[in-house]
């Protein structure tokens, strides 16, 4: 159905090949997962498949991807491929430009020219069966990461194509909301459908699964059954992320009596007009925890820890950092306190250069040995090497590298990290958390926010639950209250 033979590309304004000679075949009603660290060209496999690569972007290009037999360069428009394939990407909320869920899933029913009864029908099965009937009416751009997720995938149901391409569609899903998306993609495979899905949650898609492919610089290093492909430890250890061991040997500090709390949380809620998203939480965190956050998409998580920086102020209620009311402090004085790695790491992002993103925010901290910390930080992230390139030419999880670099760099003695291993291969997401561990021996206070049960129970010192905007349970390691 689709056919890539001998592929290559490479960005305008680089060198280095984004794909290398690669050659794959996507038969009729099969799936592929594809799999692979961050920079080894699966978004960019992706925008060729569907015949983006040939028909919106410059840069050099060799090779033939044919679609239904036909070469995608030989049809008139991308207009003409969506009628056989559709593309969810890695970053849902650029799909997005209507005001509300509802108006997004519609206008793609209204484009194929059904019936206003079979629309009716077709909208109301797709809003259930990705968990939108409740938000429907509200704008997308308010939603949660995983909740625009589902939004992106919902409107992408609604075309009806044949072949449905999704960049890591569950990457901010929470494993209620994964385990959900995976069974509408097995119904659609049972249908005829056919998936190329790029994917880091391997465990999860295992049984729909006929064609794992492991992706390296480029190009294919690995390919075949899932259970074959696996055999191979190296390419096991990407694909199945192990944090075991992480937390041996590191033992938080006792805070000495009369510490002031790193965090201190009284009575907070907040509102998003008239949604209430947090609903009177109280929390303490002593300085050198590690402090996991889990709960499912829309329970408030992100919500609160925007608090800290005051990019949110409190509806009612107070938060202290280090013994200062938040609502008395500028965003930039909190800074020097409270780093915050948005869940979207392109939010962050403005410089021309990686270098210059992570300099922006050292300039009014009155730090001497800019360039030697600068380097420190892109050393530790991984990224040295690209420190010359358009932060945006990045991969995904080398933007989510670059975001955590950028924080690290302030030095700021609370790091908070929304699902910071997103878009990371197994190795990669082991290295994030062996890099924010270290930063905890270092005397820091670390915050994230996780879907991931694994980082909860193998790295955290603390796992606090939400539900609903509340705090539903507050744990230590080991099960203690």
């Amino acid at each position: 159905m689709i056919e890539l033979s001998k592929v290559s590309y490479t960005y305008p304004h680089t060198v280095q090949e984004a794909l290398h000679q690669l050659s794959l075949v996507l038969e009729k009603g099969h799936c592929i997962m594809v799999t692979g660290p961050s920079g080894a060209g699966k978004t960019t496999l992706c925008l060729a498949a569907a015949g983006i690569l040939a028909h919106e972007y410059g840069g050099k290009k060799a090779g033939i991807v044919t679609i239904n037999g036909k070469n995608v360069a030989d049809y008139p428009g991308l207009s003409a491929i969506a009628e056989t394939i559709g593309i969810v990407f890695d970053d849902a909320e650029a799909q997005m430009i209507f005001t509300t869920v509802e108006e997004e899933i519609l206008s793609a029913l209204e484009y194929r020219g059904l019936s206003p009864e079979e629309i009716e029908k077709r909208l109301s099965e797709i809003l259930e069966i990705t968990y939108l009937t409740s938000l429907k009416d509200r704008s997308p751009h308010h939603l949660s990461g995983g909740q625009k997720q589902r939004v992106a995938l919902a409107a992408t149901l609604a075309l009806g194509n044949d072949v449905l391409i999704l960049d890591e569609p569950t990457s901010e899903l929470d494993e209620h909301a994964t385990r959900r998306i995976v069974s509408i993609l097995k119904n659609l495979k049972s249908l005829g459908k056919t998936l190329l899905i790029v994917e880091h949650k391997f465990s999860h898609f295992h049984e729909i699964i006929d064609t794992l492919v492991v992706m390296e610089h480029g190009a294919i290093t690995s390919i075949g059954q899932p259970d074959e492909v696996l055999k191979n430890d190296r390419i096991r250890k990407m694909v199945i992320p192990d944090f075991s061991g992480i937390r041996d040997g590191i033992i938080p500090a006792a805070p000495a009596a009369g510490t002031v709390p790193a965090i201190d949380i009284r009575h907070l809620s907040y509102s998003y007009g008239e949604v209430e998203a947090l609903h009177d939480v109280n929390l303490t965190l002593t300085p050198g925890e590690f402090v996991a956050i889990v709960g499912e998409n829309g329970s408030g998580k992100t919500t609160l820890v925007r608090q800290f920086n005051r990019l949110l102020t409190p509806t009612a209620g107070d938060v202290f950092i280090h013994g200062r009311n938040t609502k008395e402090c500028t965003v930039t004085d909190l800074a020097r306190d409270v780093g915050l790695v948005f869940q979207n790491p392109d939010h962050m992002f403005f410089a021309d250069t990686v270098k210059e993103e992570v300099a922006f925010g050292l300039e009014n901290l009155g730090i001497t040995d800019r360039d030697a910390v600068i380097d420190a930080a892109l050393t530790e992230a991984g990224l040295l090497h690209s420190k010359d390139l358009y932060p945006r030419w990045l991969s995904r999880g080398e933007r989510q590298r670059l975001a955590i670099a950028c924080v690290v760099a302030m030095r700021p003695k609370i790091i908070v990290l929304d699902e910071p291993t997103t878009g990371l291969d197994g190795d990669e997401a082991r290295l994030v958390m062996e890099i924010l561990k270290k930063h905890q021996q270092r005397g820091h206070t670390v915050v994230v926010i996780t879907h991931n049960r694994e980082i909860a129970r193998d790295c955290a010192d603390r796992i606090i639950a939400m539900d609903q905007g509340r705090v539903l349970s507050d744990t230590r390691a080991g099960g203690e209250g």
